[in-house]
């Protein structure tokens, strides 16, 4: 930054400094309310501070920890079918040209672009035929659905700057397909696969109206159980259940960023 005029050295720090307050804020008020006895303004801390909210959660636990079950199972499961199936559909993708290279993208981005309610509307319909409304499987199967989208696109990329070489030169070395598949490509992709993990397991975690429509009120996570308390103005206990449900993200994006430091970089 030598050489830059002074406004411009103090311009950065702000800038970073304001997104970091814009971030946090939300974040800081779900603490704020859920040690509350009730937010009231102008009141900050509330009406009767304490752990209230947090020992109701933790004596409620029968709705609770299945609630959290619930999203974790729903969150692994979409991750993995995403990360797996988003692999082939990306190197399908990327191995289009011109027109069709671009119609395959729109198709992967429409679920990621549609309205998630109207995306639910339709979903909900086909899934009540095929008698999946109400179950897990139905759930896993609609979080997918836009999951897929950013996965497909996600690999898209990968594929785009893959260095297929390797794989051709096994192949006049006499390596049948699947021994190049699982000793090169699986190998070179370990990385992009955990992101493309994650990913999926965000896109999951996050979903709402997919939940309610397809999940029929009986596929319940936490994210409805904090929904639901809302809707009966139970602020305090809302704000502690959404403040969980910001830490298993945080805390599987921290480890997958550790193990990524730690392992050895093979990037294609």
């Amino acid at each position: 930054m030598k050489g830059l005029p002074t406004g411009s050295r103090l311009l950065r720090p702000a800038l970073v400094l304001a997104l970091a307050a814009w971030t946090l804020l939300p974040l800081f008020v779900l603490v704020v309310v859920s040690f509350s006895g009730g937010w009231r303004f102008p009141s900050l801390l509330g009406a009767d501070p304490g752990l209230n909210a947090w020992s109701t959660l933790r004596e409620g636990s029968g709705r609770l920890l299945p609630a959290l079950y619930t999203s974790l199972g729903l969150g692994v499961g979409t991750g993995a079918l995403a990360a797996l199936t988003g692999l082939p559909l990306g190197r399908a993708l990327s191995d289009l040209r011109g027109g069709w290279r671009l119609l395959g993208a729109a198709c992967a981005f429409l679920p990621v672009a549609a309205p998630p309610l109207a995306l639910a509307v339709g979903l909900q319909f086909t899934f009540l035929r095929a008698g999946l409304g109400g179950s897990v499987l139905g759930v896993t199967l609609a979080h997918l659905i836009p999951a897929l989208g950013y996965t497909s696109l996600f690999f898209l990329g990968v594929f785009s700057v893959f260095d297929r070489g390797i794989e051709t030169e096994a192949r006049r070395l006499g390596a049948r397909s699947w021994q190049i598949l699982a000793r090169i490509t699986m190998p070179l992709l370990r990385r992009p696969l955990a992101e493309a993990f994650v990913l999926g397991f965000l896109v999951s975690w996050a979903q709402v109206p997919l939940t309610l429509l397809v999940g029929q009120g009986r596929v319940r996570p936490l994210t409805v159980e904090v929904l639901s308390w809302v809707e009966a103005g139970q602020d305090p206990l809302a704000a502690a259940g959404a403040a969980l449900l910001v830490l298993p993200p945080l805390l599987l994006m921290g480890a997958a960023a550790f193990a990524f430091r730690r392992a050895e970089v093979v990037a294609p």
